[in-house]
């Protein structure tokens, strides 16, 4: 007697991978690796290892940042009666990789997508560091000139959220040291090697973290965590005085009353008030 052959439904598939352990693959995505048509991967050989624990034989595609443009469009064709999985060489594809293109043009075509969640450094490493995640931003990568770096850091200085970023080792020190200088000393948390026997997580400020690795670059996956900044000290009375007179050049004393009070969260009315005195 026959036994059919299950087979996935044409398309692409974006697998989440593990971080570190190879028990965190899922089972639904251990299934998809070893049904698809053909497996997308930024590094065979990296990717051999996950798929002989899946008990995968499928055939592996590179498909990287370099990777030329032809290599994409072949995978867009092929999706339209195969399937294809995306596989990064750990965590979930798309998160600061360039995986995103595949999936643009995937729908531009109109390819079934579907994505099977899994692990991710970032989330990992959240959940590790004790700082508010109600509200956090992904950084990825900072730049490595110095000028493009606090570029970068000067445009969420102000933003009141927990910041994520991922970093190597050998720039781990200088980067937490300019983390600290453009953004204030704020609290934050080193996490290396996720979900490995050698996890840890390190906790301090940015300045005290800095020092702990200057002369001892961590090796591994690094997620730096950088809390939110600290409340903004009430405005001053001479605040209010300097942010009404502005207003007032450029509205009528209400709505430069409403607008004052909205910036720095004083009371409309007794704002109201003050401005009628400075403009008498």
């Amino acid at each position: 007697m026959e036994t059919d052959i299950i087979r996935l439904e044409a398309g692409l598939y974006i697998v989440a991978g593990p971080i570190g352990n190879l028990g965190d693959l899922t089972p639904r995505a251990a299934e998809v690796l070893r049904l698809a048509d053909v497996i997308a991967v930024e590094d065979t050989r990296v990717s051999a290892r996950l798929l002989r624990h899946a008990g995968s034989d499928r055939p592996m595609v590179p498909y990287h940042d370099h990777s030329a443009e032809g290599v994409r469009a072949r995978l867009i064709e092929r999706m339209a009666s195969e399937s294809v999985a995306l596989l990064s060489d750990a965590g979930t594809p798309l998160i600061s990789d360039p995986g995103y293109k595949l999936v643009r043009d995937a729908r531009a075509a109109g390819r079934s997508i579907t994505t099977l969640p899994g692990p991710s450094a970032a989330i990992a490493a959240l959940t590790l560091s004790g700082l508010p995640t109600d509200r956090f931003l992904f950084m990825g990568f900072l730049p490595s000139k110095q000028k493009a770096r606090g570029d970068v850091l000067g445009e969420v200085v102000a933003l009141r959220a927990t910041l994520v970023f991922y970093e190597s080792g050998p720039r781990l020190s200088e980067c937490l040291a300019a983390m600290a200088e453009h953004l204030g000393d704020r609290e934050a948390a080193v996490s290396r090697e996720i979900s490995k026997t050698f996890e840890e997580t390190a906790t301090g400020t940015l300045t005290e973290l800095s020092a702990r690795y200057a002369d001892a670059p961590p090796k591994g996956e690094i997620v730096v965590i950088v809390g939110p900044p600290g409340e903004a000290p009430p405005a001053s009375a001479e605040d209010a005085d300097a942010a009404l007179l502005e207003a007032m050049e450029r509205l009528p004393v209400s709505k430069a009353a409403g607008e004052v009070a909205r910036k720095l969260g004083l009371d409309r009315r007794a704002l109201y008030d003050r401005a009628l005195e400075l403009k008498g």
